[in-house]
């Protein structure tokens, strides 16, 4: 989904830095053997988030939904030398071409990879995170929320994407069998209404909300 112009869109991934050629061949192979490549974040929203993560360095990293690896790639470009990045999928198939991109970059030894729910998962991880990215099952969001927000250090951020789900959420006469855009508008009012957090909805692509916690 885009906000402006295609061509103006165009001049801006234009003028964004370069795209990594690592992730230039994840997201070949990505296109090539995977389906719904277009859950991947890109090469715009990618250098997004690295440049973001590089403003917090932050010492771990969480990651909600791990796809092919793409997204922790870019995190993981702003994270300190002895951090650690958490990610965790349900996809099992998806494990080990992961594996082989983590593998094939600096940060191999750092990534660590949990297979499940997040909900299930979370809890377990004797951790507190600086970042945490959201980028899951849209029904779970609130949850996503509610068992991190204990385990994110004041002044951390969370980034939540796919929080415009294509302008789904201004439509109050959603289907009901449609559990995700009812989910993303409960989430974005939590986010906004949540005195522990401040935030602010940045309209690019299908929308990436930051939220700093205050205490």
């Amino acid at each position: 989904m885009h906000f402006i112009p295609e061509e103006l869109d165009d001049y801006v991934v234009k003028h964004t830095e370069d795209e990594p050629e690592l992730l230039q061949q994840l997201t070949r192979e990505t296109y090539q053997k995977i389906l719904q490549p277009r859950m991947l974040s890109g090469h715009y929203q990618g250098r997004l988030l690295s440049m973001i993560s590089k403003l917090v360095n932050p010492k771990n990293i969480l990651e909600i939904g791990t796809y092919t690896g793409y997204s922790a790639l870019c995190l993981a470009e702003g994270m300190q030398d002895e951090g650690e990045l958490h990610t965790i999928d349900v996809n099992e198939e998806l494990v080990d071409f992961q594996r082989k991109y983590f593998d094939k970059s600096d940060y191999a030894s750092q990534i660590h990879q949990h297979l499940g729910s997040a909900l299930d998962i979370i809890p377990k991880l004797d951790k507190t995170f600086d970042l945490v990215f959201i980028d899951a099952d849209k029904v779970n969001y609130p949850k996503y929320f509610d068992i991190i927000i204990d385990k994110l250090n004041t002044g951390g951020i969370i980034l939540s994407d796919n929080v415009l789900w294509s302008g789904k959420i201004l439509d109050t006469t959603f289907k009901k069998d449609d559990v995700s855009t009812p989910a993303l508008i409960a989430y974005n009012k939590l986010l906004k209404t949540d005195t522990r957090v401040e935030t602010v909805v940045l309209p690019i692509r299908d929308g990436l909300t930051i939220s700093r916690k205050k205490k």
